[in-house]
């Protein structure tokens, strides 16, 4: 399955507009995956990062009470940070620390995926173009466009952090459990 979708998403002439049609698909699935070890090892082995990072982002956008207009990039990441809800509310049995454990999992992994479709690799993996337009983009050593929220203070990034450890906290108290706090150093 994880072969077709990036297949999928990497045969059209606009990966980016064909993750987004894929991912409005397959979007409503993931919220019914009962088990959050089920929908990590869904999104850990998906062989697409720009269909992870959309499916992400549909994610944490279903999560916010008002949802962001902002394109993916650090700053609606950083949005999420602020306005996210604990994420998949159906789940009564599970403990609210693990909820925003579960949410901070999916932050940071939302993080590294948008990495590696935007920021990293010298030689840069232009995944939001065609594969003919990569190879000519690999060939020039092109470096990838940031987006226009991508120049983030660090500031911006410690204030962002430090709410959320308030909501946090007003929610689970502390100290906070070893999973929740390895997490957010991770994310830092």
């Amino acid at each position: 399955l994880q072969r077709m979708l990036s297949i999928a998403v990497e045969v059209d002439k606009s990966p980016n507009c064909s993750s987004c049609k894929i991912a409005d698909v397959i979007f409503p699935f993931i919220l019914n995956i009962p088990l959050r070890s089920q929908r990590e090892a869904f999104l850990n082995t998906m062989e697409s990062q720009l269909l992870r990072c959309k499916l992400l982002e549909l994610l944490f956008q279903h999560s916010c009470d008002v949802p962001t207009t902002l394109p993916l990039s650090l700053a609606k990441i950083l949005y999420f940070l602020s306005h996210s809800s604990v994420l998949l509310q159906y789940q009564d049995e599970t403990a609210t620390w693990q909820r925003w454990d579960e949410m901070l999992q999916y932050l940071s992994l939302l993080l590294l995926s948008y990495q590696n479709v935007i920021l990293a690799f010298p030689l840069a993996e232009h995944l939001r173009s065609s594969l003919n337009d990569r190879m000519d983009l690999i060939i020039q050593k092109a470096k990838p466009k940031p987006q226009d929220g991508d120049d983030i203070s660090h500031l911006d990034i410690q204030l962002k952090i430090e709410d959320f450890i308030s909501r946090m906290q007003e929610v689970l108290g502390q100290p906070f459990p070893l999973q929740i706090t390895e997490k957010l150093c991770m994310l830092r």
